[in-house]
């Protein structure tokens, strides 16, 4: 057998005192609030964009790179975390990530101006990156076999919440200070996480050694690929993709630094990025789900608030309100979701979460223009079970079966498809979005102008509406007003089109998880563990 397939040792299975649980417990506490704070800045600007907007006098093109500048360099840090805890151990890592992030937070609460803010975001977002993964690391190599199961129901919770509540927490943050506290809230929760990881942290020991022959070459490869791809992904959509230079200059880019990458990675002795982990099967078809979960639970959170901003035209908190829904159930469903995974085999889990999340989008199919919260509440209830189920079964089938040196650095590759896919999951929804909505439209314009009758009685009624307001033009504001109701069900047409789209992934998914292999839950040390 190959390192790639050998079962992961119990590396942690010997019997702890209450002391070193209590010191373990707390200690991964703090690093899982620290990657709450991280996962939630991403969001926690959503609904308050119009605010900073208008407190760092930025063009409406400008503010959408509040979002991304944080991301685009996010997904450098994430893969790399892993290398750089593996030389100076979690801890460290942890501890200058987490500081740096106070820091670059601070400064973006003090932006006077759309370019600082740009730049202190990009820093918040790099720098910030390595608290994600770290915490999927601790989890498979700090906790016993028996345990990693509750560990990973913990990490499922922060992951799928954080994104829910970012944007009404934001919102009820900016109504009732500024939108500045959005980020100056991280300074007390990042001071306490710090205190916890520096008391409780010391989970491992770093390797100097690894200093030695540092690829600087795969870095600027890898930092290439990846900030090009999610920079492609981001704003493709709003830039017709491939019709602008732009894109299609970056899109050609990432397709070469990222063949290029996956080359020096398999050739170098010390690479950045280890992808031999690819060569488990597991693995392989765990970071494909990762990535499909990613796509649903960034998916579903884009387009309910989308619906209801565009057709509902809901408030912010109004929104928060109607999505609280898919937030309690993923809550409620965490601990039994981790009591199920224990019981059977996680691909029976994980097989039935990806049935569920998409027969709850393809409850959406037949979405109107009248739906709010009740009429959603059993969508994203049924969605937000199976996205949970889903997680958590696709994390232990993806980390049972490596070995644990492998383990550092596979957490940042998960980590990674899981953001890769919400991207792509996004930019796909976006552009359906977009080119439904037209194409329904253009499909109502044309039956209109040949001659239906119940159009017609539609713009003379409306006319004589507006001739008794006392329009001066009732004719050509009949007109308009029939344009506006055409485009709304043009809207509503193409919603259900993209909520079907997403559940049709899921559904493809649930069947791509059979093809995983058997993963016990507490598997055996073998006799040559490392």
């Amino acid at each position: 057998m190959t390192d790639a397939t050998l079962p992961a040792p119990a590396v942690a299975a010997k019997v702890l005192s209450p002391s070193d649980w209590t010191k373990l417990f707390l200690g991964f506490g703090a690093m899982v609030i620290g990657q709450f704070m991280a996962i939630l800045d991403i969001q926690i600007v959503a609904a308050s964009l119009p605010q900073i907007q208008a407190g760092v006098g930025a063009s409406a093109d400008q503010v959408s790179w509040i979002q991304t500048a944080y991301l685009i360099p996010e997904v450098v840090m994430i893969p790399l975390s892993g290398y750089l805890s593996r030389l100076w151990g979690t801890q460290r890592v942890y501890l200058a990530s987490c500081t740096g992030f106070i820091v670059m937070s601070v400064l973006t609460g003090l932006s006077s101006s759309i370019d600082m803010m740009i730049i202190t975001r990009a820093l918040q977002g790099f720098i910030g990156g390595a608290m994600i993964p770290t915490v999927f690391a601790v989890a498979f190599t700090a906790f016993p076999p028996e345990r990693r199961i509750t560990a990973s129901v913990i990490m499922g919770l922060i992951v799928t919440l954080a994104p829910t509540v970012g944007p009404t927490l934001g919102g009820h943050l900016t109504e009732w200070l500024s939108w500045r506290w959005l980020f100056f809230i991280n300074v007390p929760t990042g001071l306490v996480v710090l205190f916890g990881v520096a008391r409780w942290g010391e989970f491992d020991k770093g390797d100097p050694s690894l200093s030695q022959g540092f690829d600087w070459f795969g870095l600027g490869v890898m930092a290439t690929f990846l900030m090009s791809l999610q920079f492609v992904l981001e704003e493709g959509a709003k830039n017709s993709w491939f019709q602008d230079d732009l894109i299609l200059g970056l899109a050609v880019l990432a397709a070469v630094t990222g063949v290029v990458f996956v080359w020096r990675s398999l050739t170098y002795r010390n690479p950045i990025v280890e992808l031999r982990a690819f060569a488990n099967r597991n693995f392989s078809i765990g970071v494909a789900m990762t990535a499909v979960s990613g796509a649903s639970l960034f998916g579903g959170t884009f387009l309910l608030p989308q619906f209801l901003g565009r057709v509902r035209h809901y408030s912010a908190s109004e929104v928060g309100t109607t999505m609280v829904i898919s937030g309690l159930s993923m809550f409620a469903t965490g601990p039994l979701a981790g009591r199920l995974v224990r019981k059977v085999d996680p691909r029976v889990p994980m097989f039935i979460g990806f049935l569920l999340a998409g027969w709850g989008m393809y409850m959406a199919h037949g979405v109107t223009k009248d739906w709010g919260f009740w009429e959603f509440a059993g969508v994203q209830a049924c969605r937000g079970v199976g996205v949970m189920i889903a997680m958590i079964a696709t994390q232990q089938i993806t980390m049972s079966t490596l070995p644990p040196h492998m383990i550092k650095n596979a957490s940042g590759l998960v980590n990674l498809s899981r953001n890769t896919g919400g991207a792509m999951g996004l930019a796909m929804l976006a552009t359906s979005i977009t080119q439904q909505t037209a194409l329904y439209y253009n499909s109502l314009s044309s039956s209109v102008t040949a001659g239906s009758v119940e159009a017609q009685g539609m713009m003379t009624g409306l006319a004589a509406r507006m001739a008794q307001l006392g329009v001066s033009d009732p004719d050509g504001a009949a007109r308009k007003a029939f344009s506006g109701f055409l485009q709304q069900q043009a809207t509503v047409m193409a919603f259900g089109d993209s909520f079907t789209l997403l559940a049709i992934g899921c559904f493809v998914a649930a069947g791509v998880s059979l093809l995983a292999k058997p993963a016990k839950n507490a598997p055996p040390p073998p006799s040559d563990a490392h």
